[in-house]
């Protein structure tokens, strides 16, 4: 059986639910980067090993008096429960009965868990082949590459063999490239989730849902098949949430994404053709180019990195949550060669019709790309310019930052 705790032990932190969780703005420390409020947390471990004793007192209590030694001998006892009469106008109304009602079954049915479910993943690709193909890399360092088939049956492919990367080598991983492995066909929900740096998978086909999810490093490689005829950019080539809570790495999808693209997204690099609704949702990092439409409420939440739009049609404004970032255009000179280079290893890796031609006519793209940068975001990068200019770096100029950050919201609340 499953329990969940999750909010209750977050209120014995100190949690007061004001929901403000993608603000950075948490009055009680709990959910923020901000080093003046993570001060403000006095939560302690022991108050969850407290709380966890009292919910078991509690339930203790409650067995006593319905005759229960065990929580396995309670589970399914329904027999046991009655709907409560009310006057309520609704809930008089409800009939509970049917999810009362115990059917006769054989007792070895029984009403519990009593058998561990079977992931079956000693028949993924990882433990069938891809462990033995990445082995040398893993063991010695060496360098390996393989070409592979993959169906949509296949899921969390190169997972395990990230999880073993990261056993032997930690959050550095390897070096760039040193596993390559090539698939063709369609994969299935989570291709490349959590891969590491020296992990480049690259996929000939199409992908599902949660594609590059929680990369930490990695990079992923997405193109139509060969023989394939549609035009990738006007056609989902990869599923919904793709690189939903990535930290680092670099995708390149030679195609359009579904919806909520990089939300959560706290550093990856990723170029994408087009994207559905909700893309960069709550992104705290990372750097995103999109070189074509996008559906409704971008940016939603979106407290940090940066997202590039190439709008040719003059309407993503409307299709932008204006909530917490401006929209800009691209004058910075170094910013421009970096959204370029990202641009160019996109067409290089995938072979992208749509970004050799926005290379082609490079100068003429440029003024067309509206730059997405959260408010806040965009104030903490220029005080620790400031504090930069003033001498100060690494932790010591944030920190200044966070206080010439401080000066200008005060002064902004006066005005």
């Amino acid at each position: 059986e499953e329990y969940g705790f999750g909010t209750s032990a977050l209120i014995t932190l100190g949690c007061v639910m004001m929901r403000v969780c993608h603000l950075d703005t948490c009055p009680v420390g709990v959910a923020t980067q901000n080093p003046e409020l993570r001060h403000k947390f006095k939560g302690d471990p022991q108050y969850v090993v407290n709380f966890m004793k009292f919910v078991a007192q509690d339930v203790r209590e409650h067995m006593a008096k319905l005759g229960f030694r065990t929580v396995d001998e309670m589970i399914g006892k329904t027999e046991k429960l009655r709907q409560r009469k009310t006057d309520h106008w609704k809930a008089s109304q409800l009939d509970l009965s049917p999810m009362l009602y115990l059917p006769k079954v054989p007792e070895t049915y029984g009403s519990r868990n009593l058998s561990e479910q079977n992931h079956g993943l000693e028949n993924s690709i990882d433990m069938q082949a891809l462990l033995d193909i990445c082995e040398p890399a893993i063991t010695q360092g060496k360098p390996v590459k393989a070409k592979l088939p993959i169906h949509n049956t296949n899921r969390v492919v190169g997972t395990i063999v990230g999880s073993e990367v990261t056993k032997a080598y930690g959050n550095k991983g390897l070096p760039e490239d040193s596993i390559r492995l090539l698939f063709r066909g369609s994969a299935g929900q989570s291709f490349g989730a959590f891969v590491p740096a020296g992990m480049t998978l690259e996929l000939e086909g199409d992908a599902n849902d949660y594609f590059g999810k929680g990369l930490s490093g990695g990079k992923l490689i997405l193109y139509p098949d060969a023989n394939a005829r549609f035009k990738p950019e006007e056609n989902i080539i990869v599923g919904n949430v793709s690189f939903y809570g990535a930290t680092s790495g670099e995708a390149y999808i030679r195609g359009a994404a579904g919806e909520r693209f990089c939300v959560r997204n706290s550093g990856v690099k990723a170029v994408v053709e087009a994207v559905g609704d909700h893309a960069c949702e709550y992104m705290t990092g990372g750097r995103v180019v999109v070189l074509g439409p996008t559906g409704r409420n971008f940016a939603a939440g979106m407290s940090g990195g940066i997202a590039y739009v190439l709008d040719e049609k003059g309407v993503f404004e409307q299709n932008c949550n204006l909530d917490m970032v401006y929209l800009e255009t691209l004058n910075d000179i170094d910013e421009i060669m970096e959204v370029r280079q990202m641009i160019r290893k996109h067409a290089d890796y995938t072979d992208s019709n749509r970004a050799w031609k926005v290379l082609a006519k490079w100068d003429e793209m440029v003024p067309r790309f509206v730059k997405v940068h959260p408010i806040d975001f965009k104030r903490m990068n220029e005080a620790i310019k400031q504090a930069s200019e003033n001498g100060l770096e690494g932790e010591k100029a944030i920190m200044e930052a966070f206080e010439i950050n401080k000066g200008d919201k005060a002064r902004a609340a006066g005005n």
